[in-house]
Parts: C-alpha cells; structure tokens; sequence
C-alpha cells in the first residue's frame, strides 16, 4: 500500500493506529534498522578489502542497493508527517530522522567504494607492509555504533562525547597516509596500490565525518539547537 493511500493523520496527541506519533516511531525504526545495515557494511568492506575476498567485496557493493532503498522508503514515509505536523518538535524529529538517513545512505556508499577498491586490489600483489586500515576502520565502526545507542536512547550528552572523539578518526588516517607515501617513496611499484589505499583511507575518514553530521542531527532533534560539533 502507498503512502498516499493511508488514511489522513490524526493530530499528534493522538494514540489510535496511524497517529502521528506511531508514524514517527516507524521512520525512527527504519532509520535505526538502516543504521544496522551500515554498521555490517564498515565491517564487510574492511574484511574484503584486508582479505582480498573479491566475493565479499562484490556483495557490499550490490547490498548497497538495499540502503539506497531504505532512504527511498524513509522520504515516503516522512512526506504526510513533514505536510501535516503542526507541533514544531514533531516536524523536528521527521525533518532530523530523514536527514539522519541520508547520511547512513552516505556512509554506505563510503563503503561500497572501499569494496571497489578492495576488489581491483585484489588480484594484485599484497601490499606487503603493515598499514593500519584495519585499526581505521574499527574506530569508524565502533563510532557509528556509540552514535546508534546515543539515537536510541536519546542522549544528547553522549552524541557530544562521540564526535568529541573524531579526532582519533583524523589521527589514524594522517598516519596510514604518512605511512603509505614513505613507502610509496621507497619503492615506485607500490605507487598504484598506496594511493588505493590512501583513497581507501579517505573513505573511512569521510565516515567518521559523517558521524559527527549524525550527532549534530541527534543535538538537532531533541534540543532544536543547530550546533558544529566538527
């Protein structure tokens, strides 16, 4: 059934089937069920690329798709809300839930390109120096994760706390850049797969960014405050 055949949305003191409460409720779930969905893609796109699993490499990338379609579903579903809410917090908590959706939508385009990168590096020799991709990625899932329990419960004091800790995002990926143009510069055969990397390393960098967009949307939603927590 569309959208448009729903049934006009009572007022937002409403509690019967429908009412505008129980609408927000289900763009609310959706937006954490996609946060799920990133979360396993952070750590699918890591294990291909660190793995050379070309398979699983190719699986994030179409999965993406699944994302894509949740965003669609989510817009759907805040139209009648964002048309017929009145009460300024509710209008609010639709207009930050749907933002909050395109940047998961964002994150996991991040993680289709690392899967991307991961399956034309995999045919290729293995790097063979220790780059710590994998450190990178962990600290952008654990991120994404502390800020997915902060929009369930609502905290607003530990979405601050999280983007707070950005900065380990930035430092980790300056050192994998660092690391890889030094061996880059000692050896001109690894020059194609370090800047692979580095464009890898760019994408979980941009993650952590957008969990920073995340916690400015929570701060946005329960307080109404528009604030730059980067």
């Amino acid at each position: 059934m569309s959208q448009t055949d729903l049934e006009p949305l009572p007022d937002s003191g409403s509690d019967a089937p429908g009412s505008l409460a129980e609408r927000i409720q289900g763009i609310r779930d959706l937006v954490l069920q996609m946060g799920d969905e990133v979360d396993r893609a952070i750590v699918r796109c890591t294990r291909g690329l660190t793995a050379r699993d070309v398979d699983l490499c190719a699986a994030v990338v179409r999965d993406d798709a699944q994302v894509n379609a949740m965003l669609v579903t989510a817009r759907e579903l805040s139209i009648p809300v964002l048309a017929r809410a009145s009460a300024p917090a509710d209008l609010r908590e639709a207009m930050g839930l749907l933002h909050t959706a395109s940047e998961l939508e964002r994150i996991a385009d991040h993680c289709a390109n690392i899967a991307r990168i991961g399956r034309d590096l995999a045919d290729l020799p293995p790097f063979g120096h220790h780059v710590d991709i994998a450190r990178l990625s962990e600290v952008c899932s654990e991120q994404l994760r502390d800020i997915l329990g902060a929009v369930i419960a609502r905290d607003v004091d530990r979405a601050r706390a999280v983007a707070a800790r950005d900065d380990r995002v930035n430092r980790i990926y300056h050192r994998v850049v660092d690391e890889l143009i030094q061996l880059m510069t000692e050896d001109g055969d690894l020059v194609y797969r370090g800047t692979r990397l580095i464009m890898a390393g760019q994408n979980f960098e941009r993650i952590g960014d957008r969990v920073t967009n995340l916690a400015e949307d929570l701060l946005y939603r329960e307080t109404g405050e528009i604030v730059d927590l980067g």
